[in-house]
């Protein structure tokens, strides 16, 4: 296949692209507009193979989508690129509209459009999978319940309604236009080319770095934990092999509390960097309850087993080995963190 991954300088997008060209034959264009969050670095292992190309594009402009279509004639669109943090959209909304509502819509337009001249054989193939997240389910009452692909939607912030919202544009594309359409809904990523401002990361290097670990509350709002690697083989069988009108929901099987996710970032650092910056004793000393974020869902857990029923896939991490290896991959490329910290980052070779 050729596939045409937007947002694949991110952190999911980048391992899905490195999951593609390091296990498959098939062909990668990286549609990525290269916002804060969009890392080439992240890439420089399959960056000069011949089977990866990358395109600086932003998703709202519909002229440039159309030649790429034109130029690259994708089997199949994976679009991952998006707003994603919940504290950036709750300071600063517009983003999150102009991206994740406007920018899917442009690229589901220029889709649509691509797929109506292909020849009959060639439309069949064609999919169109939009990856989404959990939070467009709003959040879950006691400690049993779990989202199915069933379950009614209820964001609770401009980054999930707005996620929302192209959920629901890609859908009514697919019974209007009769797009082929695949969607994907996942719970918290984690692991190793994570933006440093994202919960995992955050506390890893300001432990590392002697510096406050702030918990929202009391700690106690409840994430289900899916290892970024197990997800990008996941979003790879799904386009490859899933059923086109289906969603599937893609869930770690690792439901935790912040403050304990955060307990064992210290444990494990008391393990693996023992030496610690001057004036800490011990790494959970640094931890310190932060006034709670507006709005704030307070539990997340994914029914994933259609995905494991249908398709047959199970995540090959858990939250234990998943989180020993993100810990050691930061202690050992302390180099990506700081490009990102001094912004070298973004001056990586195009």
């Amino acid at each position: 296949m050729r596939l045409m991954i937007t947002g694949g300088a991110g952190f999911i997008g980048s391992a899905v692209i490195r999951h593609i060209i390091k296990n498959t034959n098939h062909e990668v264009l990286n549609v990525d507009k290269l916002t804060y969050a969009g890392n080439l670095e992240s890439l420089i292992s399959v960056a000069e193979n011949e089977r990866y190309t990358f395109s600086q594009t932003d998703i709202c402009d519909r002229t440039a989508l159309d030649q790429l279509f034109v130029d690259y004639q994708p089997d199949a669109v994976m679009h991952l690129a998006a707003e994603s943090h919940v504290d950036r959209s709750i300071t600063g909304p517009f983003a999150f509209i102009e991206t994740n509502i406007i920018g899917t819509y442009q690229l589901l337009e220029a889709s649509r459009h691509y797929w109506n001249s292909l020849e009959e054989t060639k439309q069949q193939k064609f999919r169109f999978h939009h990856i989404s997240t959990d939070e467009v389910y709003g959040d879950l009452e006691g400690t049993t319940g779990l989202f199915t692909e069933k379950t009614s939607y209820s964001p609770s912030s401009p980054y999930s309604a707005s996620k929302a919202s192209s959920d629901h544009l890609v859908r009514a594309w697919n019974r209007t236009y009769g797009l082929p359409v695949l969607l994907t809904n996942c719970s918290n990523n984690y692991g190793p080319y994570h933006f440093p401002e994202k919960l995992i990361p955050l506390m890893i290097l300001n432990a590392l770095q002697g510096k406050a670990l702030p918990v929202y509350g009391n700690g106690q709002q409840i994430r289900d934990w899916l290892f970024v690697e197990d997800h990008a083989r996941a979003l790879f069988k799904v386009v490859s092999e899933g059923v086109v009108g289906e969603t599937y929901n893609i869930g770690g099987h690792n439901e935790k509390a912040n403050l304990d996710v955060v307990h064992g970032i210290c444990e494990l650092l008391e393990e693996l960097a023992p030496n610690k910056p001057d004036g800490v004793n011990q790494y959970k000393d640094l931890i310190t309850y932060v006034k709670d974020r507006p709005g704030h869902d307070i539990r997340y857990a994914i029914d994933a087993s259609k995905i494991q029923r249908k398709l047959g896939w199970v995540p090959e991490e858990s939250f234990k080995t998943g989180l020993r290896k993100t810990v050691q991959w930061y202690l050992d490329n302390q180099d990506w963190c700081c490009h990102i910290k001094d912004g070298s980052y973004q001056k990586v070779k195009r």
